[in-house]
């Protein structure tokens, strides 16, 4: 633990935890409910050595029941989900797999949007059209304890300020 004041214990926010990225098999479950776009993530995820897609998801709901049966290391998750909303999953998610580190990955630029998600527990936001230059690093800054938004909503102060 951390401390901002001596003698007084900090508990590390779940996207605080870094792995070491060299070493660690990252398990990672993929929800999105547009299929071509689910396939891309999975794709691009898969060519990084040490990443391992252990299940993909089409709603929110399957995205909560998955996360608490896997307890998998990083969730990347789309806002626009059928049955329930990205930002709800994740608040759901962040009761039953309190270490999984989320990751959104969404067509919505909103910056309120973004800062909901950054409150619902995210380490990264990432706007979809930014994701074949951002996906990786988004990942990876998200895994070593930092967080991350899309270029389209940098300077908005969501991580200074979520």
């Amino acid at each position: 633990m951390n401390s901002l004041e001596p003698g007084v214990p900090t508990i590390e926010a779940p996207w605080q935890r870094q792995y070491d990225l060299e070493t660690a098999l990252v398990r990672i479950l993929v929800v999105d409910d547009f299929l071509p776009f689910r396939s891309f993530t999975v794709s691009a995820l898969r060519k990084r050595p040490g990443f391992r897609i252990v299940e993909e998801a089409f709603d929110g709901e399957e995205a909560v029941q998955k996360a608490k049966e896997l307890k998998p290391d990083l969730v990347v998750l789309d806002i626009g989900l059928p049955l329930l909303n990205g930002i709800e999953a994740a608040r759901q998610i962040r009761s039953v797999s309190p270490d999984s580190k989320i990751l959104f990955l969404t067509c919505n630029s909103l910056t309120d949007m973004a800062r909901e998600a950054f409150h619902a527990g995210a380490g990264a936001y990432v706007v979809k059209h930014d994701a074949a230059d951002e996906l990786i690093a988004a990942v990876e800054a998200v895994l070593q304890g930092r967080r991350y938004v899309s270029k389209h909503l940098a300077g908005r102060g969501l991580i200074e300020d979520p």
